[in-house]
């Protein structure tokens, strides 16, 4: 291969990177959604009562120069304190010890395995 024939097979990657990247990024948020309400849906995380609050959790992603980025969240308002638990007075003075029952924490290995297999194979097929 020519320094010329590199030089367009890499532009030609680079071109093709940003939307593997944020197809790869999708596919994580997705299978992390997946993982946070599994755990989410009895023991060790927390009890299902209704469902909302499991199926509260939703991706935001947004694509940024050459790639993407996204955050997993919930607006449910119990999340925080069902992840990490909650000691002490509110804010109307009643005392809670609530232990935490982790749901997303435990979805983070497998979220960091799947983006980096899933960047991995952008670059692949990128470079075809």
């Amino acid at each position: 291969m020519t320094p010329d024939e590199l030089a367009d097979r890499l532009e030609a990657a680079a071109d093709r990177l940003p939307d593997l990247i944020a197809n790869g990024v999708a596919h994580t948020a997705m299978v992390g959604i997946g993982h946070i309400r599994a755990n989410a849906s009895g023991r060790p995380g927390p009890n299902v009562i209704t469902g909302v609050y499991r199926s509260s959790w939703e991706p935001d992603g947004r694509r940024i120069p050459y790639g993407a980025e996204c955050t997993i969240g919930t607006r449910e308002p119990q999340g925080r304190r069902l992840e990490f638990g909650f000691y002490g007075p509110d804010s109307l003075g009643r005392e809670y010890a609530q232990p935490p029952f982790p749901h997303v924490g435990p979805a983070i290995p497998v979220m960091e395995d799947v983006l980096k297999d899933r960047m991995r194979h952008a670059v692949e097929e990128a470079l075809g």
